[in-house]
């Protein structure tokens, strides 16, 4: 069985699509071959199996009639057969342009997409797709029949299991990753913070993420003030880059709770973030109303409302009061959750279910 993927990037030091290359040496376990079509590559150790040709060029015309030239060489060529399908990650334009060559060979094309955005680009590779796949059902921001949520993909071998409750003795250690924009809520988690410190809370906050884009950098900026004009933000909170990839799961492990405030427009967006922190066995406090289900349950609060300061600073104290060995409780529970609906593992085998090339072994995970 030969799969064709689509994707931007293909680089385990890249800052936020770093896990392309767990997917797709997952994939490639379950696949005679997998070749991969995308505009850059980096540093990876892919397996034997996994063939990765790139479409790079000077302008976005050159790149354009790159990506049709390897595709239909890849699909055409009777000497290497036809592939199984194509699944296209994160860029429906890929789809767009895929559709011309893989419809008339009736050749199954299915879209991964997990972000609030939808322009008119996802609308119509929405209509071309055989199957969307999502995190969730509600991380998918259009309606649709074809849309399956098969939950996350996170490396379980990456995140080994916690030895036991972070009674360190120090301040309430809390950590949020994630690029520096407005919408992933960091004034809110700030504003929190600095509500809740005189009610009791004794707590750090590191902050560490992309700027990728002009508007980021400018947040950035935003937030270094807004921590610079208060006394109790100042000696609590650092602003960082990002780490690399690698360093992420040493980093949640010295973490006592990860804080995730995102507010997106429309759609809810399922961070990897916060799956990455379960699978590290890190309690979780989010906003996100369509983790619910994730983060409900369990012997702690760990949902706060959205763009609520106040509730944040309350969620802080209470996870605090909590101690060490409930909050070991909850990030095992957490770690079980993962690994059971989101883990690099059950991801890949919906991936090939829903694309109609394994028999169906049951519901996808959610």
């Amino acid at each position: 069985m030969r799969l064709i993927v689509l994707t931007q990037v293909v680089d385990a030091d890249h800052p936020a699509l770093a896990q392309t290359v767990d997917i797709l040496d997952a994939l490639a376990r379950r696949c005679d071959q997998v070749v991969v079509l995308c505009d850059h590559v980096g540093r990876n150790e892919l397996p034997t199996n996994v063939r990765i040709r790139t479409f790079g060029a000077a302008s976005r015309a050159g790149r354009g009639i790159a990506f049709e030239r390897l595709l239909a060489n890849e699909t055409l060529n009777h000497a290497r057969g036809r592939p199984a399908a194509v699944l296209v990650h994160m860029i429906p334009t890929f789809l767009i342009l895929a559709a011309p060559i893989a419809k008339p060979l009736r050749i199954p094309l299915g879209l991964w997409y997990t972000h609030w955005h939808a322009d008119r680009s996802l609308r119509v590779a929405s209509r071309l797709a055989d199957v969307l796949l999502s995190v969730d059902l509600r991380s998918f921001p259009l309606q649709s029949p074809k849309v399956r949520g098969i939950g996350h993909a996170i490396d379980m071998r990456r995140f080994p299991p916690p030895a036991g409750p972070k009674a360190h003795g120090g301040p309430l250690r809390l950590l949020a990753l994630g690029r520096m924009t407005a919408w992933k809520g960091y004034t809110t988690m700030l504003e929190a913070l600095r509500l809740a410190v005189p009610l009791g809370l004794d707590a750090t906050l590191e902050i560490r993420g992309p700027a990728l884009t002009a508007s980021e950098e400018a947040h950035r900026a935003e937030l270094r003030q807004v921590i610079a004009g208060s006394e109790v933000l100042r000696e609590r909170v650092v602003l960082e880059q990002p780490v690399p990839r690698d360093a992420i799961p040493d980093l949640l492990s010295r973490a006592d709770v990860l804080v995730s405030a995102t507010q997106p427009e429309r759609s809810e967006t399922l961070d990897k973030v916060v799956y990455e922190a379960g699978a590290a066995g890190v309690p979780v406090l989010s906003s996100n109303v369509a983790l619910d289900d994730f983060l409900g349950a369990l012997p702690v609060r760990l949902r706060f409302a959205r763009r609520d300061p106040t509730d944040l600073s309350r969620a802080l104290l209470e996870i605090d009061a909590a101690g060490p060995d409930v909050r070991s409780e909850v990030g095992d529970e957490l770690r079980r959750r993962v690994e059971a609906g989101h883990s690099v593992e059950s991801w890949a085998d919906a991936v090939l279910r829903e694309l109609g090339l394994v028999a169906d072994a049951g519901p996808a995970a959610s």
